[in-house]
C-alpha cells in the first residue's frame, strides 16, 4: 500500500467534508425550524419559568390565549401574575414540589387573561438542570380544557337534574356496574340504608346489602348480568320490626350488546299487599256472610210466602207492565174466590166491579199507567168475586224496578174495606146530622149574642141611670147639710157615695170584660218598648209622690197583636204592681222577657210589693175576686180578669208566683210569627194607647 503523502487528495478530502458539514448543518437548522414551529404553534402552551417563578420563555400559542406580547410577558410577568390569588398557595406548593423533585403532577388551574377574562387549564411541569444538578429553569405545558369544563359542568348539571327527578320519585333506584359497584342511587334508594344518595355511589353491594340477604340476592344479580330481567316480591323487615313488602326489578344495562351493569327498582308495595290481604278476608267474610244471608233469604222466602198465603183481610198477588196476572197467591184466591189457573195471564181488570161509577175510582186504564209513572198508585172501588159478591177494596199498585231501573213488573195490595166502607157510610151519615146541628147551634148563639148585646145596652143605660142618680142625691144632699154636726149622717152619705162609684166601676168592668169576649183582634206589629214607655209616663203622672224603681230590660221585641188591648193589659198588670208595693219606702218594679222554649216569648212583671198567698189565690183571674181587703187596697177586682182575657185572646197564658211579703211576679206568653217586621212606630201614638 502507497501510504506517501499526496496534497491533492487531502484537498479533496477536505472540501468534501466542509460540504457535508454545511449540508448537516442546513439539515439541522431545518430541524431547528420546524421544532421552534411545532413550539411555537403547538395546540397547547409552553412556557419556562426561572426560579423565581418569571416567564423566561413562552410559545405563541399561550401569548395568543393570554393577550401578551412576548416583551410584555418575557421578564416582566411571572406565574402568580396569570392566576387568582385564591390559588397562590397551592401553586406555590406545587413549585416547592418541582425544585425538589423535578416534576410536578397536573394540576387543574383557572388563568387570567390580560383583558380580565379566564380559562380553564390543566398545569403539568418538569424541572431542566445543569450537570451540575442546578434548577435552570422548567418546561412547562398548559392545555386549554376549558371545553372539558363546560362540557363536565353540563354532565354535572344533567346528573344534577336527573337527581333531582328520581329523588322526587317514591320508587327506590339504582345503578350497579359489572363489578358491583354503586353508580347512582336516589335518595329514596340511599335512605333505605340510612344513608345519603352521595355516600351510596362507591360503594359495592356486600357493604349495602345485609349479609343475611346476600344469599337470596346474589343468584338474581348474576342472572341480571348475564341479561336475564329479573323481576320479584320480597319481604324485608325494618329495624323497628314492621314487615314491608317490596317488587324489585334488575334490569340489565346493555351498551352494544354486552351488559355493563344492572339497574335496580324497588316499589313499596306493603299497602297493597295488606289491601290485597285485607280485601281477601274481606272476600272470604263477605263469602261467608253472602251464604248466611242467602240462607237468611230463603228462610224469609219461606216464611214471605206462608205470610202471604195466611193473611186475611189483604191478599197480594202480581202482574206484568200490561195489566196480566203472572202469579196468584193463596191469600188472593182467599179473598176474590178465583183459582189460580182462572187467573194467571188474565187481566187483573176482571176482578173489577162494574158498580164503581159512582165511587169516583180512576178509569182501570190509567192506573196501570198513573202506578208505572209515580212508582205507586192507590185506589179504592167495589171488587167482584167468583160467586159474584162483592167487597169495597182499597188497592195499591206499586211498580217493581231492578238496580238499572228498568220495570220487572207490579205488585197489588189488596184489602177488604168494607166494614170500613159501612163506617165511613155511617159517619158520613154522623157528620152531616152534626153540620145540621152545628148549623142550629150556631143560630141559638147568634140569638144569645144579640140578647147579650140587649143586656150589655141595658146594664150601660137603665142600671147605670139609677147609679147615677143616686150619687147625684148623695152629693145634693151632702152640699144640702153642709157643715152638720151629725157624723152619722155624713159617715153614711160618704158610705152610699164610695158603693155607686164601686158599683159603677165594677159595670163597666163587666162591660169591658163582656165587650173583649166580642171584639175583634187587629193584628199588626207592635214594639214594646215605645208601649211601655207610654204605660210608665200615665203612671208616674198618677201617683207623681212615689218613690219608684222602674227597670225596663233593653231590646224589647216586637210582638204582633193588637196595640190598645196589649196597651190595656200592660197598664193592668203595671198598674197592680203601682197599688201593691205602696207601702214600701222604695218600690222596685221589673219588667223583662225571654224566648220561650215551647215557641213564643215569656215576659213577665216583678215587684217588692206586700205579695199573697198563691195556694188561697185560686180565683186570681175571676172577675170582681180579690187577694186583698179594698180597706187596704182600693180596686173593684176586675184588672187581672181582663189582662187575662186579652192574653188568651193573643193565643197566650199568664200565671203569678208569690208569697206574702216577698213580692209579686205575673208571666204571660205571647207567640210571635217568624222574623220581625223593622217598622218605625212614632212613639207618640204608642203612649196615647194607655192614657
Amino acid at each position: 500500500m502507497d501510504t506517501s503523502f499526496q496534497p491533492e487528495q487531502t484537498g479533496d478530502a477536505h472540501t468534501d467534508l466542509e460540504r457535508r458539514v454545511d449540508e448537516r448543518t442546513r439539515d439541522l437548522q431545518q430541524a431547528l425550524d420546524q421544532a421552534q414551529s411545532l413550539y411555537e404553534h403547538a395546540p397547547c402552551g409552553y412556557l419556562s419559568l426561572d426560579a423565581n417563578h418569571r416567564f423566561v420563555k413562552l410559545n405563541e400559542t399561550l401569548l395568543g390565549w393570554l393577550g401578551y406580547s412576548r416583551e410584555e410577558a418575557l421578564g416582566q410577568l411571572d406565574i402568580f401574575d396569570l392566576i387568582d390569588p385564591s390559588w397562590r398557595p397551592v401553586m406555590q406548593d406545587r413549585l416547592e414540589i418541582l425544585l425538589q423533585s423535578g416534576r410536578t403532577e397536573a394540576m387543574e388551574i383557572e388563568v387570567r387573561r390580560k383583558d380580565g377574562s379566564r380559562f380553564h387549564a390543566l398545569f403539568s411541569s418538569t424541572a431542566v438542570r445543569d450537570v451540575e444538578g442546578n434548577f435552570v429553569h422548567s418546561n412547562t405545558m398548559l392545555v386549554d380544557i376549558s371545553e372539558r369544563k363546560a362540557a363536565e359542568q353540563r354532565v354535572v348539571a344533567h346528573e344534577g337534574f336527573l337527581q333531582t327527578i328520581t329523588d322526587r320519585i317514591p320508587a327506590r333506584l339504582a345503578y350497579y356496574d359489572k363489578d358491583l359497584i354503586c353508580r347512582f342511587a336516589n335518595t329514596a334508594h340511599a335512605s333505605r340504608y340510612g344513608k345519603l344518595a352521595s355516600d351510596m355511589v362507591g360503594s359495592h353491594l356486600s357493604q349495602v346489602v345485609r349479609p343475611d340477604l346476600l344469599p337470596e340476592i346474589l343468584p338474581r344479580v348474576a342472572a341480571a348480568l348475564s341479561g336475564q330481567v329479573e323481576t320479584f316480591e320480597a319481604e324485608r323487615v325494618a329495624s323497628d320490626g314492621t314487615r314491608n313488602y317490596y317488587e324489585i326489578h334488575y334490569i340489565p344495562d346493555f351498551q352494544q350488546g354486552v351488559v355493563e351493569g344492572i339497574f335496580i327498582e324497588l316499589h313499596d308495595i306493603s299497602e297493597r299487599r295488606r289491601t290485597e290481604e285485607f280485601v281477601l278476608d274481606a272476600n272470604r267474610d263477605l263469602e261467608e256472610r253472602v251464604r248466611e244471608r242467602s240462607a237468611e233469604l230463603f228462610q224469609s222466602e219461606q216464611r214471605y210466602r206462608l205470610m202471604v198465603d195466611a193473611i186475611q183481610d189483604y191478599c197480594i198477588y202480581f202482574i206484568d207492565e200490561s195489566g196480566l196476572v203472572t202469579d196468584w197467591t193463596e191469600s188472593a184466591q182467599r179473598l176474590h174466590g178465583h183459582r189460580r189457573s182462572q187467573m194467571v195471564g188474565r187481566s187483573y181488570q176482571t176482578l173489577l166491579s162494574t158498580d164503581n161509577a159512582g165511587e169516583d175510582e180512576v178509569d182501570p186504564g190509567q192506573v196501570l199507567r198513573l202506578a208505572k209513572a209515580h212508582g205507586q198508585w192507590e185506589t179504592r172501588g167495589w171488587r167482584q168475586r167468583d160467586d159474584g159478591s162483592r167487597f169495597w177494596a182499597h188497592t195499591v199498585l206499586t211498580a217493581l224496578r231492578n238496580e238499572a231501573g228498568e220495570l220487572q213488573g207490579l205488585s197489588s195490595i189488596t184489602r177488604d174495606m168494607t166494614a170500613a166502607k159501612s163506617l165511613e157510610d155511617v159517619m158520613n151519615d154522623l157528620n152531616r146530622e152534626l153540620e145540621k146541628r152545628v148549623a142550629e147551634r150556631t143560630q141559638q148563639l147568634v140569638a144569645a149574642n144579640k140578647d147579650l148585646d140587649v143586656f150589655s145596652h141595658m146594664v150601660s143605660h137603665d142600671l147605670r141611670a139609677p147609679l147615677r142618680h143616686i150619687a147625684s142625691f148623695v152629693s145634693l144632699l151632702q152640699e144640702q147639710l153642709g157643715g152638720s154636726s151629725d157624723k152619722l149622717v155624713t159617715q153614711y152619705l160618704n158610705a152610699t157615695s164610695k158603693a155607686s162609684k164601686r158599683m159603677s166601676h165594677m159595670i163597666e168592668g163587666l162591660l169591658e170584660y163582656a165587650r173583649l169576649g166580642r171584639v175583634a183582634i187587629e193584628s199588626q206589629p207592635v214594639p214594646l218598648a215605645p208601649l211601655l214607655e207610654g204605660v210608665m209616663a200615665h203612671l208616674r203622672q198618677e201617683n207623681p209622690g212615689r218613690n219608684i224603681e222602674w227597670v225596663i230590660e233593653e231590646d224589647l221585641p216586637i210582638v204582633r197583636g193588637d196595640a190598645m188591648l196589649l196597651a190595656q193589659a200592660w197598664s193592668n198588670l203595671l198598674n197592680n204592681s203601682v197599688k201593691y208595693t205602696r207601702p214600701r219606702e222604695k218600690a222596685r218594679i221589673e219588667v223583662g222577657w225571654k224566648v220561650n222554649p215551647v215557641g213564643g216569648r215569656t215576659f213577665y212583671v216583678h215587684d217588692n210589693g206586700v205579695g199573697f198567698d198563691l195556694e188561697k189565690a185560686h180565683n186570681l183571674f175571676v172577675m170582681f175576686q180579690r187577694q186583698h181587703h179594698s180597706m187596704d187596697f182600693e180596686g173593684t177586682g176586675t184588672g187581672l180578669a181582663l189582662a187575662q182575657r186579652i192574653i188568651e185572646r193573643h193565643a197566650g197564658r199568664i200565671w203569678a208566683e208569690s208569697a206574702p211579703g216577698l213580692g209579686c211576679t205575673f208571666y204571660f206568653t205571647l207567640p210571635f210569627e217568624g222574623l220581625e217586621p223593622e217598622l218605625d212606630f212614632p212613639r207618640s201614638s204608642l203612649a196615647e194607647l194607655t192614657i
